[in-house]
């Protein structure tokens, strides 16, 4: 898709109805996310999540679907050795169902052993949840030039020790340009403007239904929509169209 030029469209879902309407809007991935944490369990970060609860979850999401890729994430503190991440992620994807992993931050040691498992690895880079005790609050990140130069450089080892895909949170949109032209695995955008090859949102944001403050890169795809399904199609398609993220919902 990325060298066809066609954006790739996710969705978080973390139950099966959900990723059943997503599947069927033709929706290219699901992310069964550890924001599950905050938007499912009430959570004030995505900290308590634990490997239980990603199985769970992922198993919901895996039953339901039909043709849409599912990405699982290893939650915090899962992945602190390669042996013991290869051993949670072939738990998400034996007893979960998932296809893909994904796991936070350059653990280029890790990506490289999961690899060599035959375990497709999915790469996050940019603002990193799993950090907020070390970072204080959800910001925007790279926004020096040191910080984008080594996000730029961090973005470059995770594809040579092999993630198949990468994701982008809350970065400058010319920075994610860059790197989403640079790299020639997709890269995948929230917050990251719309040059990424791909956008992912929380479902529960974009449904305008989450406990709390929306962010300010998402949008509220129900605000003209008649239904729950309308507004995962609008959201398809405005994003295969390239007519979201705008200006308004980018750094």
């Amino acid at each position: 898709m990325k060298q066809a030029g066609e954006k790739i469209t996710c969705l978080t879902a973390y139950d099966a109805s959900f990723s059943s309407l997503i599947d069927k809007a033709g929706v290219d991935a699901i992310l069964v996310g550890d924001s599950l944490g905050m938007v499912i369990q009430g959570q004030a970060s995505t900290l308590p999540v634990t490997i239980n609860d990603m199985i769970y979850h992922t198993r919901c999401v895996s039953q339901a679907k039909q043709r849409a890729v599912v990405i699982a994430d290893l939650p915090f503190m899962s992945y602190s050795t390669p042996v013991i991440a290869a051993k949670n992620a072939a738990k998400l994807i034996q007893l979960g169902g998932a296809q893909m992993i994904k796991l936070e931050g350059a653990r280029l040691e890790t990506v490289r052993f999961l690899v060599e498992q035959g375990i497709p690895v999915c790469g996050h880079l940019g603002l990193l949840p799993q950090l907020i005790n070390q970072l204080g609050s959800y910001q925007v990140q790279g926004k020096t030039v040191a910080d984008a130069q080594r996000i730029l450089s961090e973005a470059h080892q995770l594809q040579d020790a092999g993630a198949s895909l990468l994701v982008l949170e809350c970065v400058p949109a010319a920075l994610a340009k860059d790197i989403s032209e640079q790299l020639s695995i997709p890269v995948i955008g929230i917050g990251a403007g719309v040059h990424c090859d791909g956008q992912v949102l929380v479902l529960y944001d974009m449904l305008n239904i989450s406990i709390s403050n929306r962010p300010r890169f998402s949008k509220n795809f129900m605000e003209n929509s008649a239904s729950i399904e309308d507004a995962i199609i609008a959201y398809h398609q405005a994003v295969k169209q390239s007519l979201f993220p705008s200006t308004e919902h980018s750094f």
